[in-house]
């Protein structure tokens, strides 16, 4: 059976978008909440840690219940349909990413800011100069926690599958492409599909890799 690209490459597209969407709110999200949670004590910090790194192995398919449940016309957002579409989607991935991002930015920062701020109160810096100092000098490993995030988000399926409805032509993205052409035999489709995904993989841990080459030097 040959590749129809008018139907994969909508599916390609989609899958960037409603990953790289959601791993960009969630590293957002996850930093200016995880910097000063790594920086400073305060009651409940423990909790909030700990509970962090339950959500970070929480299975998609438990998220994506949650969302569900959210979302349907009986939830407190249903009133906002806004399930089976591709906001739902991201509302789903950024919740997957989130607490990879925060937790491994406390897990970073605790153990480099503390020097960090010390010379910026020697330099005379206020607080903002003092969070962007330190997202500058760790910049490669937040960068790398990014990366991360967006491999979660981009090879998630159970998630987006339950909350989406791996509707052709709106809420299809690549790996609930792949779960249906499986399924039907089309081992053409999936496989395409699948190289797509492992080059897109490939391409960013390049760049990651060459980006460290060049902080490193």
């Amino acid at each position: 059976m040959e590749l129809d690209f008018s139907e994969v490459i909508p599916v390609i597209l989609l899958s960037l978008y409603i990953s790289i969407f959601s791993t960009c709110i969630a590293s957002i999200l996850g930093m200016l909440f995880g910097i000063p949670t790594a920086l400073f004590k305060f009651k409940g910090k423990r909790l909030i840690v700990h509970t962090t790194d339950t959500l970070m192995s929480t299975p998609p398919v438990l998220m994506g219940l949650l969302v569900y449940l959210l979302l349907s016309r009986k939830g407190p957002l249903g009133k906002f349909k806004l399930l089976f579409t591709p906001t739902a989607m991201i509302i789903a991935q950024t919740l997957l990413v989130f607490p990879i991002v925060f937790g491994l930015t406390v897990s970073i920062i605790s153990k480099t800011g503390k020097p960090i701020i010390n010379t910026c109160i020697t330099l005379g810096a206020n607080r903002k100069e003092t969070f962007f100092a330190i997202v500058k000098e760790n910049r490669a490993q937040l960068l790398s926690i990014i990366t991360m995030g967006f491999g979660r988000a981009i090879s998630e399926v159970g998630a987006v599958m339950m909350v989406g409805g791996n509707i052709k032509g709106f809420t299809r993205v690549m790996t609930t492409y792949i779960a249906l052409e499986t399924g039907k035999g089309n081992f053409n489709e999936a496989i395409f599909i699948g190289i797509i995904l492992l080059i897109i993989s490939f391409v960013i841990n390049y760049l990651l890799h060459l980006f460290q080459r060049r902080e490193n030097r």
